[in-house]
């Protein structure tokens, strides 16, 4: 039987403004789904009824139960990934929550959707009724936990490995429509072109060379693939995080260190020297309560996000990203006195050294 494949939602190609230098469009296409390091990933599981598996049958039918495959075992397999993940010392952690309304990240269990997720940030775009990842199959059954690995890689913005452009592949592109239009995924021709035979841009693959160990790398059977030769026999990766997957990881979001960061004083500028992928992490203990607005100024791409402490972890309060915009983020915040925030500053891509600051007022 054909491997169950993850089954991402096609969506357009990101717009950029005309005219970007190649090194600004290959930093943002390279980081605009990264998180900012530090950030605590919070994540629920939707209930079968919060999961709109209940439907309203007409008349006087009643309900009917979408068929859903949530239980205490499927949702062990998936801590049990997010704590592989964290094992690996990222600076993103991950943390279960019960109400929805603080989760970045809400797991549904829905059969016959498929398992999928969203991309990194893509996830802030979901409502808050509706999931940003799906586990639609037995995740229990041996070998299938690597599915949800895969899934949790997509949520910190890894892309699939098979895509990279430094991979080489050349398929049989009516092998792999017909082997896929079947059981039991049944996908039509554009989500398999989306999922399997788009090469992605460069700076959008998971690293320069070509991983297949990769958990982000599907599994294919023979005569799929036509070249490398080698690979006429099929690519089948073990299923866990390989050495690659954990250098991704790690340069995205490196250990965090255990210093506090300086402290952000209204109204006097910090500058910041980032290269793409850099960030520079601060905090603030307002001495009032009133709005304020923290934004970055000068030649800079970047995201900045600040957070809210409670009980000493970082929850989401505002965010926003100007990455190749002719703008400069700013974020407006009603932040409250004796409580303390942290506001974190990611770049794009660096234009060179004092060329950018940023400012609380």
């Amino acid at each position: 039987m054909t491997a169950r494949y993850c089954s991402l939602a096609q969506q357009s190609a990101p717009a950029f403004a005309p005219g970007l230098a190649a090194e600004r469009l290959g930093a943002l296409r390279g980081g605009r789904l990264m998180w900012v390091n530090g950030t605590v990933l919070h994540y629920c599981f939707f209930d079968r009824e919060d999961d709109g598996s209940v439907i309203a049958l007409p008349g006087n039918a009643g309900t009917r139960w979408v068929s859903w495959v949530g239980g205490q075992e499927q949702r062990e397999v998936v801590r049990d990934c997010f704590r592989a993940w964290a094992d690996l010392g990222v600076g993103v952690t991950f943390a279960e929550v019960d109400d929805r309304s603080e989760a970045e990240l809400r797991i549904g269990f829905q059969a016959g959707d498929g398992c999928w997720s969203a991309v990194g940030r893509d996830a802030l775009s979901a409502g808050l009724n509706e999931r940003t990842m799906n586990v639609g199959w037995d995740v229990t059954a041996p070998g299938e936990r690597a599915v949800v690995l895969h899934e949790i890689g997509h949520a910190l913005g890894m892309r699939h490995e098979h895509q990279s452009p430094f991979a080489g592949l050349h398929f049989d592109d009516e092998a792999v429509y017909a082997e896929l239009s079947g059981p039991p995924h049944h996908w039509s021709r554009d989500r398999i072109h989306f999922n399997v035979l788009r090469k992605l841009d460069p700076a959008e693959a998971n690293g320069s060379v070509w991983d297949a160990q990769s958990v982000m790398e599907y599994p294919f059977a023979a005569g799929l693939i036509l070249e490398p030769e080698q690979f006429r026999a099929g690519v089948q990766p073990p299923g866990t995080l390989s050495p690659l997957d954990r250098e991704f990881a790690l340069r995205w979001y490196p250990p965090q260190s255990v210093q506090r960061p300086p402290a952000l004083v209204p109204f006097r500028s910090a500058p910041l020297s980032l290269g793409p992928g850099g960030q520079a992490d601060f905090t603030v203990e307002p001495l009032e309560t009133r709005e304020y607005a923290v934004g970055v100024f000068g030649e800079c791409d970047s995201v900045v996000v600040v957070f809210e402490e409670r009980d000493g972890e970082p929850r989401f309060l505002a965010g926003r990203d100007d990455g190749g915009a002719p703008f400069n983020a700013t974020i407006r915040a009603r932040l409250v006195r004796g409580r303390r925030y942290v506001v974190r500053v990611r770049q794009y891509c660096g234009w060179g050294s004092g060329e950018s600051a940023l400012m609380c007022w």
